[in-house]
């Protein structure tokens, strides 16, 4: 776990930063928790309470227990389920945010499902926080120039004996915002960063400016707020990503 944080640190500090501080009687769901995001909602940002979700075949909870440098150690039960298939075990309306972080581009075959319960358990004017690889970015272009490397940015599977679903596909900014538009969430902001340690690939930039292509939005990583839209009807399979 050490080494996903230290690894993972500029993106994680950036979504925490994104994030409303929490006021007696919030309630948060985190998807895909390793219980850090969750800790620090509670203990730093001051959430009255944050659900944590992991993926399984089959529904249940596990209680898991976070070791913390200097202080007490964070424990927690974390909800079981399916995120394509299985309703989420909470009420409608359950959670003022909801956070998605680095979990929609592991999805099989129903990322609508997550995007719609994830409004369903929101609070009306809830917000959802939601990360991912951006495959449009400044890094993917050049890999796919290059022709020797997989345009995604994170392409490799897992190790073996390491049971995470590997990346399944990745998504540009435009693609995110439709998705969630379907979903019935209005996009309060939608942007992308450079991932830490990315080469500059300035020459990427120059061919883009040359050519009249859009240079924005050509960070390695997503970060989109939308919030929760009521009496709206959601479009359930949206063309873009679904086959007919």
């Amino acid at each position: 776990m050490a080494a996903y944080i230290c690894e993972h640190r500029q993106r994680l500090i950036r979504t925490l930063s994104l994030l409303p501080l929490g006021e007696p009687g919030m309630r948060a769901l985190e998807l895909g928790s390793y219980l850090h995001m969750a800790a620090a909602m509670e203990r730093v940002l001051g959430y009255s309470s944050v659900c944590p979700a992991y993926y399984a075949q089959s529904a249940g909870r596990v209680t898991k227990t976070l070791v913390i440098r200097g202080q007490p150690a964070y424990s927690a039960e974390i909800d079981l389920f399916d995120a394509e298939r299985h309703t989420y075990p909470y009420s409608g309306g359950s959670f003022d945010v909801v956070l998605c972080c680095e979990v929609i581009e592991h999805l099989l075959s129903d990322p609508m499902h997550m995007l719609l319960e994830c409004w369903r358990g929101l609070r009306d004017n809830g917000l959802l926080v939601l990360t991912t690889p951006n495959s449009a970015s400044l890094t993917s272009i050049a890999a796919a120039l290059g022709g020797r490397h997989n345009p995604q940015v994170f392409s490799k599977y897992p190790a073996s004996g390491n049971p995470d679903v590997p990346h399944v596909r990745e998504y540009t900014p435009y693609e995110i915002g439709q998705a969630l538009r379907a979903a019935c969430f209005g996009i309060e902001c939608l942007n992308t960063e450079r991932a830490q340690g990315a080469h500059p690939a300035t020459w990427v930039l120059e061919i883009l400016r040359e050519n009249g292509f859009e240079t924005s939005l050509r960070g390695e990583q997503i970060y989109c707020l939308a919030r929760k839209q009521c009496n709206y009807v959601p479009d359930r399979f949206p063309r873009f990503l679904y086959g007919r």
